[in-house]
């Protein structure tokens, strides 16, 4: 299968790195300290979804802004401390793409984005995170303002993604989506490809933009 494109619109987290054992961490740390109980803690979903959304299912309106800066709080502190490591395939596939062409879509605030990015010597040239939208995934408006940024018709990129809520802003911006089954099993995610990670792909720049191969 080929898919041809004029940009390229990756998901961060569980897409181009891993970040999964930070997540856990501090995400229990801070349910701790705000009285969360572990049912309640299970009862919601976490990844791909902004820490102010997570943050309002589980807490009064009146504590969730300083809920969400201690949790980038603690997110970003853990970063130098093997918070973030990048997912196979991610450094070769990235440069064979003109800087231009690509962007990071990111449910993180701008401030762990770039840490954890920074962490394992990723510099995009454009970078949508949770600040920069008023819906977050699973609405397409992150990955439309990539576009808008990008200067590419929406139906002319391609999202990469490894949460549903993800693909499912991808859809409903009229995207191409790919997805890596780095965090869900691939029956669970539904894509116009499903591939195990980004080394399962090649990129060849053309003319007429990107063109991508799965790998034999």
């Amino acid at each position: 299968m080929k898919i041809r494109a004029q940009a390229m619109l990756f998901d961060n987290d569980g897409t181009l790195v891993s970040s999964l054992d930070s997540v856990d961490r501090c995400w229990r740390q801070w349910a701790g300290e705000y009285g969360i109980t572990a049912e309640e803690f299970g009862r919601v979903e976490l990844h791909g979804r902004t820490a102010a959304e997570i943050a309002a299912d589980l807490l009064p309106a009146d504590v969730v802004a300083g809920a969400v800066a201690r949790i980038e709080e603690l997110e970003v502190a853990d970063v130098p401390h093997g918070g973030v490591r990048l997912l196979p395939g991610t450094r070769d596939f990235l440069d064979a793409l003109p800087a231009d062409r690509w962007a990071v879509v990111t449910s993180a605030t701008r401030r762990l984005a770039e840490a954890r990015l920074d962490a394992v010597g990723i510099l995009p040239k454009t970078l949508v995170a949770a600040e920069d939208v008023t819906r977050g995934k699973p609405d397409p408006e992150p990955y439309l303002l990539a576009a808008r940024t990008l200067g590419v018709d929406p139906a002319h990129c391609v999202v990469f993604e490894d949460a549903p809520a993800g693909l499912r802003a991808g859809r409903a911006a009229g995207m191409t989506t790919v997805a890596l089954a780095t965090t869900h099993r691939a029956h669970e995610l539904d894509a116009d490809l499903v591939v195990e990670n980004l080394s399962a792909l090649s990129a060849l720049v053309t003319d007429a933009g990107v063109e991508i191969s799965v790998r034999p």
